[in-house]
């Protein structure tokens, strides 16, 4: 197996197929997370669906836990929107922390 490192800016987009495949999902388990409302695609209406990079990391994440855990569909659904939920709330208290004065940190 051929692993090969590249940096993931928003502007790189996948399909479908891309995001499967480098995420090890299967199309059934993307279509039900896009479903979900998890992981959602540039234009949810196109006839094929593309993705922005980060949505592969996500991915990639549910994945890992779906082998992790043994989740079903709504579970992995459920873990994922957790857990972007926190990261969401961690990048804010970093925002909050850095606007603090030096001394009251």
């Amino acid at each position: 197996m051929r692993i090969e490192a590249q940096w993931l800016h928003r502007q790189i987009q996948f399909s479908e197929e891309e995001i499967c495949e480098l995420s090890g999902l299967s199309a059934t388990e993307l279509r039900g997370l896009v479903d979900y409302g998890v992981l959602a695609p540039i234009d949810p209406g196109a006839r094929t669906w593309t993705f922005s990079a980060d949505r592969l990391v996500l991915a990639r994440s549910a994945f890992r836990l779906r082998n992790d855990f043994g989740l079903d569909l709504d579970g992995l659904a459920l873990m994922v929107s957790l857990l972007e939920r926190v990261r969401e709330l961690e990048g804010e208290m970093r925002d909050l922390r850095a606007r603090l004065p030096s001394g009251s940190r």
